[in-house]
């Protein structure tokens, strides 16, 4: 992962996104400026009518001159008109480009997501992947929804304000902006003491949704084997950390308030003890006074704001740091589509030496297939098959050696050229939510509804769909509990078909499925695998007798090679494993 960003570089990616949709941005920060004008006017205009009231009694005999007061009331509805009209007219537009900027940027989570190395995935848990492209943006959206008009607000506010209280009277304003500093230094005091605990409140949200993710996803395994009370400590040892780091984080923004607002009281009585002289003077006048109170809290008001506003920001910034450090991961350097491949000749590993870390996981690996063979890969559990197929579809790359398809490298192919070659079927199947329609037709978006019922067909799975209510309109549901596992992994079979690969991986396909099932399973892989590079990674061995080439592995190298009654009459390892196994049914 990056560094950690800084607060103006997290400003600097987020301005991107906000300019594609800056006129309607800037039209509502105008508005914005434009109410914060009003705003600085209205205790003046309100003032007049005091200033009048005291000129009337003290001059006029308590003759009450109801024309003015009317016309500076008319004046002040006016005000009030085109500050309300401003409000939801800067609300429209600030709202809708705030959330196409949201838009945007989850957009670009996902797009970052398709190119991030498979590594990636396998290191990083998946709640907080899931945290990132919805709390976090939902985080920052709310910031910049809640924050951006009142912090541009607040700095207009402060400056127009100040104006205003210089043609009032200097000496009370000096008196003011003597306590301006000491309120500044608590707020933001508090606020950079405090930016750790949000941070940790950020992390410790990612956490929580990471626990969440894990109890729903494995909440038959936790029902089977009643451990319920366990799920339920695991979550509440989250939740509660949630509580602590968010309670830490809350009450240190909370702080500033209070803190901020004794001050001013305390400005607001040297003020009104100073102004009530200057009034008795003639100095000023009253209704001057009561609008420069009123400038007190107003020019409080930013200072005041952003203490409020504080642990928004806070979490924003927490929320930009974890977004766009994301977006500044290195992605995959992907190459051009210069190599063209028509037919899929030959497959080859020439001395293949791969780990993961710094430990060799497989060494010296090296065979070849030729088109149309089909290649079973066994041995027992870690001994690196899987991975051998995950080298294949570059998911990983080699450190030593190459893998070779028609004698060119696979590192000079693009990856979209190179996965385009290939079909799989695996033991844990994966199928959306949507109809079953949409589900065969991922494998080729161009096919139609003869395409998949023929793929369909020769998956043995045809008569199955057409039993359901709503046919190849029926929905499948978020976790495809409403599907058995035989019936799902006949259907990623039609699905590999309507693609129709030219090389085929097959992981475990039918380890997961009973012998009845079975059947029509390993009938519908011979159907896929006719005139197809096949590569079956196998559990049962008695599906894989008729494979033209058998890799028994073991600890990350190839120990034996060769075809099935070659292999027994070597009375090795494959041996032991095919013995073994017969003999426990």
């Amino acid at each position: 992962m990056s560094k950690k960003l800084r607060f103006r570089e997290c400003l600097e990616h987020l301005y991107p996104y906000l300019k594609r949709h800056q006129l309607k941005l800037w039209i509502g920060l105008f508005l914005v400026v434009l109410m914060q004008v009003i705003y600085a006017i209205m205790p003046s205009v309100e003032g007049q009518i005091t200033s009048q009231l005291q000129y009337d009694i003290m001059y006029r005999d308590s003759h009450i001159q109801m024309d003015k007061i009317v016309h500076i009331l008319g004046i002040l509805l006016c005000i009030f008109f085109v500050k309300i009209t401003s409000q939801f007219v800067s609300a429209f537009f600030l709202t809708d480009s705030i959330q196409k900027t949201m838009e945007d940027i989850r957009q670009s989570v996902q797009a970052k997501i398709n190119h991030l190395p498979v590594q990636y995935f396998d290191q990083q848990e998946t709640g907080d992947l899931l945290s990132r492209i919805t709390n976090d943006v939902e985080t920052l959206s709310n910031a910049l929804q809640q924050t951006l008009s009142r912090v541009i607000g607040a700095v207009c506010t402060f400056f127009f304000v100040s104006f205003m209280m210089f043609r009032i009277n200097l000496t009370m304003t000096l008196i003011v902006y003597l306590a301006l500093p000491l309120i500044a230094l608590i707020s933001f005091g508090l606020i950079k003491r405090s930016q750790p605990l949000f941070d940790a409140q950020q992390q410790s949200l990612s956490i929580l949704s990471s626990s969440v993710n894990e109890l729903y996803s494995g909440f038959d395994e936790i029902m089977a084997y009643n451990q319920q009370e366990q799920a339920k400590k695991s979550f509440d040892i989250a939740n509660d950390e949630m509580r602590k780091t968010g309670f830490r984080a809350q009450f240190a923004s909370g702080l500033i308030s209070p803190s901020t607002s004794l001050v001013t009281y305390i400005t607001i009585g040297c003020v009104a003890w100073y102004g009530c002289l200057q009034v008795l003077s003639g100095t000023i006048l009253l209704g001057e006074l009561q609008a420069f109170i009123r400038y007190i809290w107003n020019i409080n008001d930013p200072i005041a704001q952003l203490s409020q506003l504080s642990s928004a920001v806070q979490s924003a910034f927490s929320a930009m740091n974890r977004l766009f450090t994301f977006l500044a991961m290195d992605e995959l350097e992907d190459k051009e589509e210069l190599v063209l491949i028509h037919e899929v000749d030959t497959i080859e590993f020439d001395h293949v030496r791969f780990g993961y870390g710094e430990e060799d996981l497989m060494s010296d690996i090296s065979f070849q297939v030729h088109r149309g063979e089909r290649v079973a890969i066994v041995g027992p559990t870690g001994a690196g098959k899987t991975t051998l197929t995950n080298l294949l579809l570059r998911f990983y790359d080699v450190k030593e050696g190459s893998i070779k398809i028609n004698g060119i490298d696979i590192r000079q192919f693009s990856y979209h050229q190179l996965r385009d070659l290939f079909g799989l079927v695996l033991q844990d199947t994966w199928l959306f939510e949507g109809s079953i329609f949409e589900n065969l037709k991922y494998g080729n978006p161009k096919a139609d509804m003869s395409d998949v019922v023929k793929a369909s067909k020769q998956a043995n799975v045809h008569h199955y769909i057409h039993t359901l209510k709503g046919g190849y309109e029926s929905m499948i549901n978020e976790s495809g509990s409403n599907i058995s596992q035989g019936e799902k992994q006949l259907l990623t079979i039609a699905r590999a078909l309507l693609k129709d690969p030219q090389i085929l991986i097959l992981d475990e396909a039918t380890s997961s499925v009973d012998t009845r099932l079975e059947a029509r399973l390993q009938a519908a892989m011979e159907e896929v695998m006719k005139k197809r590079t096949s590569f079956v990674i196998a559990h049962r061995l008695s599906t894989i007798v008729n494979a033209d080439l058998i890799l028994v592995m073991e600890h990350g190298k190839i120990i034996e090679t060769g075809r099935h009654e070659e292999l027994l009459a070597k009375k090795g390892a494959y041996y032991t494993l095919y013995n073994a196994q017969f003999s426990q049914q």
